[in-house]
């Protein structure tokens, strides 16, 4: 028993030597396995996390993407049951609301008036110009050409008014009456001086004094007298007929130029240089002086006075204008007093009052030229006393010029009628 334990013994000590002679190769064969096979379920891993991540992302964007369609979906939704709500609310109350109040105008104008708010009256006639003299300019500033500026609204007011003076059937229903025509574009007139006066920079205004003179006086004179001769030989007019048709091709509307310097002016483009100060007060004057040229031939045509009477008529309206414009711009500057509840409002009230008075009463008194200059020095006097104060006053006479602006642009549109052209007159050989 003791050889075979000696035996096993001796044998199992071999084997174990045979074994550690072995195990370095073993060893290295079975570590090899284990980093491929770590390797193996590392990429798994990866691949496994990339394809991963990709599905989140695409999943994520997919969410946000039906979230957002959901949104928009209940959004409208949410819009559909306002408007299809009763009582309506939203865009559609607003609409219905607006629409309501017009016929209450309407009818109350109406109740008052009879049929001069009727198809064929005055009042129906203002209030359709009005109303398509609106939508116009909100449609042409709705058309934007890619290579040219945005269309100006007062031209879209314009071709409502010609197309309602034009249109064969619709000429009967619109009709304004010629005074009435003229008294609106009148009113339309002195607001937009007054505009101009209070809009106007007073220390701009004494540096380019000169200048303003020679911009407002030249270029009017030139076109006047350059129409003028071209009227009397190339048409055979008279000397005083074609100073006349001068003067009214000639004049700059101040309706044009001034709305257009106050957007730049409150942009502040040229404002330190004083270029919006300049242009409206030289188109005013402009405008004053074409009216003063326009009115001194005119009486020279049907006076059977002398004509230095007329001439020295005319010069007499420039000084009747300054000298009123003054006291009256002074009156206003101190009354209202500073301390009086709701100054701003008095002082608009007062100013385009006294602007309307003057252009009126100055036609009345046998002195239109005087009219347009008393208010343009009316405001300017006035808004020098005001300092701060005539940015709000200008905003309240901005408002009314909101009113009369489609009104004075329609009104001039309804002016054109085709049907009282006549082109044979035109290169004909006649004389008056």
């Amino acid at each position: 028993m003791a050889k075979e334990d000696m035996s096993s013994e001796i044998k199992s000590s071999a084997k174990s030597k045979e074994m550690e002679k072995e195990s370095p190769t073993a060893a290295a064969q079975q570590n090899a396995q284990e980093v491929s096979g770590i390797e193996d379920h590392t990429g798994e891993a990866l691949v496994q996390d990339t394809d991963g991540t990709a599905a989140t992302e695409e999943s994520r964007i997919l969410s946000s993407s039906r979230q957002l369609t959901e949104l928009i979906v209940k959004q409208s939704k949410e819009k559909l049951k306002q408007t299809c709500v009763c009582p309506p609310q939203g865009v559609l109350a607003n609409i219905i609301t607006k629409v309501f109040m017009m016929l209450l105008v309407f009818g109350v104008v109406w109740s008052i008036t009879g049929p001069e708010c009727l198809p064929g009256g005055n009042l129906f006639g203002i209030l359709m110009l009005m109303l398509c003299a609106f939508l116009g300019g909100k449609l042409m500033g709705l058309i934007k050409i890619p290579t040219l500026p945005p269309l100006p609204p007062l031209f879209g007011m314009l071709v409502a008014g010609f197309l309602l003076r034009n249109i064969p059937v619709v000429n009967n229903a619109v009709q304004v009456k010629h005074i009435w025509s003229a008294s609106l574009r009148n009113i339309a007139l002195a607001i937009i001086l007054t505009r101009a006066g209070l809009s106007l920079d007073q220390k701009a205004l004494r540096k380019m004094k000169t200048v303003c003179l020679r911009l407002a006086m030249g270029p009017c004179g030139t076109e006047a007298c350059s129409a003028a001769v071209v009227a009397h030989f190339l048409m055979n007019i008279p000397w005083i007929w074609a100073f006349m048709l001068g003067f009214v091709l000639g004049a700059v509307s101040p309706g044009v130029v001034v709305p257009s310097m106050l957007i730049l002016q409150k942009q502040g483009y040229g404002v330190e240089k004083g270029i919006p100060t300049l242009l409206m007060a030289a188109s005013s004057f402009d405008d004053i002086l074409a009216i003063t040229g326009f009115t001194t031939f005119l009486g020279m045509a049907f006076s059977s006075g002398a004509t230095w009477y007329n001439i020295m008529k005319g010069a007499l309206e420039v000084l009747v204008g300054v000298v009123a414009g003054s006291i009256l711009g002074f009156f206003i500057r101190y009354f209202p007093s500073k301390e009086q509840k709701q100054v701003a409002l008095k002082r608009a009230y007062l100013i385009l009052g006294l602007s309307v008075f003057a252009l009126f009463a100055s036609s009345v008194l046998g002195f239109p030229g005087s009219g347009g200059l008393c208010t343009l020095v009316m405001a300017v006097v006035a808004g020098m006393g005001w300092a701060d104060g005539k940015v709000t006053v200008g905003d309240s006479v901005g408002i009314a010029w909101d009113v009369f602006q489609p009104l004075l642009f329609s009104l001039i549109g309804a002016e054109i009628s085709i049907a009282a052209l006549n082109p044979e007159i035109v290169g004909k050989n006649k004389t008056f």
